[in-house]
């Protein structure tokens, strides 16, 4: 579902402005304290172990590619339209830079180039990121018709270390209503 027209979400310009993979200031003993998920209700960066109060939130797990901040394609596409943007494979998915990437020296030569930096690219895309083709939609038309409502979007089981957050339901209700009945034990001989 597309949302409304002259529409730039906090959470899309809190995430193209974050600095990822910083330590987490609140867990700085723990392991694993990298801010490497990003909260789009909260609009903040977070560790594995800031979690907890995030469990019923839209999550974005960052990942590092070409020491660069990038998303799963497939996660990104639930929030915004990644057409045109190059993807790439890493561990088997196909990930997107959410910013664009210095480019070493001018491109010389024919072939595709980024609409927004010029950066080289490979047939058919437009833009070398998610920040380039945001860029050029807010020049252009605007962002409106592009994004979707993305009510929840949960990380992967394998990313959380707290216990498995899903957003409550009615047979959750039940379970965590539900008395405790009578124990029963073996008998002492």
């Amino acid at each position: 579902m597309k949302v409304g027209y002259s529409y730039f979400p906090h959470w899309l310009e809190g995430l193209l402005g974050e600095k990822f993979f910083n330590s987490c200031l609140i867990h700085e003993t723990a392991k694993k304290n990298e801010k490497n998920i990003f909260c789009l209700d909260c609009c903040t960066s977070i560790c594995p172990h800031c979690l907890s109060p995030h469990c019923s939130h839209r999550l974005l797990q960052i990942r590092r590619y070409v020491y660069r901040d990038v998303v799963r394609q497939d996660d990104l596409e639930k929030l915004i339209d990644c057409s045109f943007v190059q993807s790439y494979i890493t561990n088997n998915a196909k990930v997107i830079f959410l910013n664009q990437r210095p480019q070493p020296r001018p491109f010389r030569g024919s072939g595709n180039i980024c609409t927004t930096c010029d950066r080289s690219l490979q047939d058919p895309y437009l833009f070398c990121s998610l920040s380039c083709k945001v860029k050029y939609l807010v020049r252009k038309n605007g962002l409106a018709k592009y994004l979707y409502e993305c009510e929840f979007l949960p990380l992967p089981e394998y990313v959380q270390m707290s216990p498995t957050c899903s957003p409550p339901t009615e047979l959750m209700a039940v379970h965590i209503n539900r008395r405790k009945a009578i124990p029963h034990r073996s008998p002492l001989y």
